[in-house]
């Protein structure tokens, strides 16, 4: 990130750092159940209850969030969390392409944000994209 332009650097902390927020604040929103159980229907209905059978799912998925979004944060290992991060950012798009779409929006967000933090911290891949 160190050479690119000082507008673009802020811009990216503050993508950054609303990635962070959105994902510590859905974790601990879940952890600490701050709000109800949505009411599903149909395949969603099924998918999730898949996802609450396997008991561990959810709260190794929640933890994941809760870490990364503390990375991205307080901009520590960033590019680690980003790479962590990412599977789960194309699932929460996949879900609400598919199945909730009054949700795009805010999947949108969550990966176009982490494809810019890609970007962004692309020099940081580079070793491991080296074929040697």
């Amino acid at each position: 990130m160190e050479n690119l332009p000082k507008a673009y650097k802020i811009g990216v902390i503050v993508l950054r750092t609303l990635l962070g927020a959105l994902f510590s604040f859905a974790s601990l929103a879940y952890f600490f159940k701050l709000f109800p159980d949505p009411v599903f229907e149909g395949n969603i209905k099924v998918m999730m209850d898949g996802f609450d059978a396997a008991i561990y799912l959810l709260p190794i998925v929640k933890v994941l969030e809760l870490l990364c979004g503390i990375s991205f944060l307080s901009g520590r290992l960033v590019t680690l969390s980003n790479i962590i991060i990412f599977p789960i950012s194309v699932n929460i798009l996949m879900i609400h392409v598919f199945h909730l779409p009054e949700g795009i929006p805010t999947a949108a967000f969550i990966f176009v944000t982490n494809c810019i933090l890609f970007y962004a911290y692309r020099e940081n891949y580079k070793s491991l994209l080296k074929v040697k």
